[in-house]
């Protein structure tokens, strides 16, 4: 696998079924998506501020692409404030065909700019690590078809390197007739 075909068999419209497990607040989590994934064209004029604002070129990137997401969680209903809706810009810069990085507009497990570790495992599995400020977090992503993908993540903390949450998503593509 290489990242400019992970990123055209990723691109859709998705729906997720996450669960979660806190570890921190002992709490087992649920959360409903809707995932859209896009290419964007490098000459957009926010792909090429955003790595500008980088310690790369434009030479290095390659197929940029946005997530948009709406998500809703059962963490705390009573506040009518459980769906989550954001936006990231990601950018990838390889290193080999198997491995890079990733800059990142807004973090997975910090709401921050991040530049993100990635490989591709011999199975396919699309492997990124992301250092910040207080937490490393550690997604995993493979297609089990086409159109299903599957999606675990680890967040632990920095400090003291101990598990701070699990989740793993089964996410679907949605297909237009």
């Amino acid at each position: 696998m290489e990242i400019i075909k992970f990123i055209s068999l990723s691109e859709g419209e998705w729906k997720s079924m996450r669960s979660g497990h806190s570890l921190a607040f002992q709490h087992f989590e649920e959360v409903l998506s809707k995932i859209n994934i896009e290419i964007i064209n490098i000459k957009n004029p926010l792909i090429q501020e955003i790595i500008s604002s980088s310690p790369f070129n434009e030479s290095e990137a390659i197929s940029p692409f946005r997530i948009d997401w709406e998500a809703e969680s059962n963490w705390d209903s009573n506040d009518n404030e459980s769906l989550s809706v954001g936006t990231c810009y990601l950018i990838p810069i390889p290193e080999s065909e198997k491995k890079g990085k990733i800059i990142r507009t807004l973090g997975y497990s910090e709401r921050i700019k991040a530049i993100s570790n990635y490989q591709f495992l011999n199975d396919g599995t699309f492997s990124i690590q992301t250092k910040y400020d207080y937490t490393l977090s550690e997604e995993k992503i493979w297609f089990a078809s086409k159109n299903v993908r599957c999606r675990s993540s680890i967040i632990s903390s920095l400090d003291n390197q101990s598990i701070i949450q699990t989740s793993f998503a089964s996410e679907i593509r949605k297909i237009n007739q």
